[in-house]
């Protein structure tokens, strides 16, 4: 990088910390946009493979144009540079539009050096709605003229599902709940074949229902040639206070799936201790797997869990079993709720009622309620008693679990019905509960570190989904009776599960 193409990047920089204040962070978090620090940008700008005579680049939500810059500046360092240069750079947020502007006239002088070609041109508008003009042909449409690379770092915000944005998605064929995923798809469609992307997006497109047309029609149109893994879900964007778990991909337009993918990993944002390794596409996307689920295994560890939890073959319904979110939503149900049960209340079960491995109930001194009427208004909020297995679908930043498990034990709470709250998951027998060692025996697995570790892998959600759970493999009937006959009063410590799930493991070998 010459000495003019730095002094650029660290002005963005600049400009990005200046835009970096309370109230305009708050803004921005509004509308779901997290401009991209400069190391991120320039690492994603070596992503790109490809040498073109007549470079196109689209960038969607372009805040600043540090990605764009950064992908100019390496692309006419190359030794086969283009001889022309065209960006296009949408962006609808007034606060930094006179910055873009001046960034596309900072590319244009740095091309100009080099006497290459330039023109750039900001589009302060809609990307979506342009994106869905240019990309649905229609009888007597243009054609439309297609981009050799993007560049996105779009914004992380739900798709309100009344909103006029989810229309003219849904006309387009594109189902998303999140800009992201939209953006991201439209990008895509206006590659040209043999055309590059390179995103950091939130990981949780990687797996569960509410990606999956997009991750399906992704990885139809893009072959996956490269994913980043940052180790810290803090490091990204950590002067933005994001917590979100994101990663950077590599894609191109129009081509086979790859033998391999590059799978790399860095500790933060300065990308000073890149660890990578070369993963057959099969072990990142299963074969025959229709939700197309992507797995991102990022060291050696990882591939031992995997391996281990591959002698796994055993789905909830070949054990009978199933797994559902927890129906008393608490807002929605307040006028039934009370603070202390009575005759006329069943027991509700939050997961503050988690205790070494069981339920216990109730509580004191806590702020949520115990109990929920049970009448004709409830009935459908409440399950018959039985032993079940809880997992809490959210956990706390500080934990070290992303998977905790307890046992609802009908010994320990005497109630003919039971609610579990919407922040947990429950494990039954289609309706109904579990055999006492079965529920024991699966809340020691789910509570092994092999478990969690894997569900990390296979999860780029923080939290737990039970159309994840309903994806995992798990032990035979047999192995968890046995697992089952460890438990008594409370679980083992984790040292112990550990072992035992590892024996059981191995049997399964």
């Amino acid at each position: 990088m010459s000495h003019n193409d730095g002094l650029l990047l660290r002005t963005l920089d600049e400009v990005r910390s200046s835009l970096n204040g309370a109230s305009s962070r708050r803004e921005r978090s509004e509308i779901g946009q997290f401009l991209t620090p400069s190391p991120i940008a320039q690492y994603m700008a070596t992503l790109f493979e490809r040498s073109v005579e007549n470079a196109r680049i689209l960038d969607p939500g372009a805040g600043v144009g540090v990605l764009f810059a950064s992908l100019v500046s390496v692309l006419i360092s190359n030794t086969q540079r283009p001889r022309s240069i065209e960006v296009v750079a949408y962006e609808n947020d007034g606060n930094v539009l006179s910055h873009l502007q001046e960034t596309m006239l900072a590319c244009k002088a740095l091309c100009d050096r080099k006497e290459i070609s330039f023109q750039g041109k900001v589009c302060a508008e809609d990307f979506i709605a342009s994106a869905v003009e240019q990309t649905e042909y229609g009888l007597f449409a243009a054609p439309v003229r297609l981009f050799t690379h993007v560049t996105l770092n779009p914004p992380y915000k739900k798709v309100n599902s009344h909103s006029e944005t989810r229309k003219t998605l849904a006309a387009a064929g594109i189902e998303v709940s999140n800009l992201y995923a939209a953006f991201t798809w439209l990008a895509a469609r206006l590659l040209e074949t043999g055309g590059e992307m390179v995103a950091i997006t939130p990981r949780s497109f990687c797996n569960g229902p509410y990606f999956r047309r997009f991750r399906k029609a992704l990885l139809d149109m893009m072959s996956l040639h490269h994913v980043h893994i940052f180790e810290s879900r803090k490091k990204a964007f950590a002067d933005d206070s994001v917590l979100q778990e994101n990663v950077i991909f590599h894609a191109v337009r129009g081509q086979r799936q790859p033998k391999r993918v590059t799978i790399s990993v860095s500790q933060g944002s300065q990308f000073s201790d890149i660890f990578q390794r070369n993963v057959p596409f099969g072990r990142v996307v299963f074969p025959g797997d229709s939700d197309s689920f992507i797995h991102l295994v990022q060291d050696d560890e990882g591939e031992h869990v995997m391996r281990r939890m591959a002698r796994l073959r055993t789905t909830l319904f070949d054990l009978g079993l199933d797994v559902s979110t927890g129906r008393v939503v608490d807002f929605r149900a307040k006028e039934h709720l009370r603070s202390k049960p009575s005759c006329e209340t069943a027991p509700l079960i939050y997961p503050c009622h988690f205790e070494s491995g069981f339920v216990r109930w109730p509580l004191g001194n806590i702020r949520k309620p115990n109990a929920i009427l049970a009448s004709k208004q409830t009935r459908d909020l409440l399950v018959r008693t039985g032993y079940y297995v809880l997992a809490k679908r959210f956990t706390a930043k500080e934990e070290p679990r992303r998977v905790v498990a307890a046992i609802f034990d009908p010994d320990r709470i005497k109630a003919p019905e039971i609610g579990f709250e919407n922040h947990l998951n429950y494990f039954h027998a289609f309706g109904k509960g579990l055999p006492p060692r079965i529920a024991k025996g699966l809340a020691l697995f789910l509570n092994s570190s092999l478990f969690d570790k894997y569900f990390r892998l296979f999860s780029g959600h923080t939290q737990v989904n039970a159309t994840d759970l309903r994806k995992m493999r798990y032990p035979t009937r047999e192995s968890l009776l046995r697992l089952g006959e460890n438990i008594d009063q409370r679980i083992p410590d984790q040292e112990t599960v550990d072992d035992l799930v590892n024996e059981e493991c191995e049997r399964n070998g």
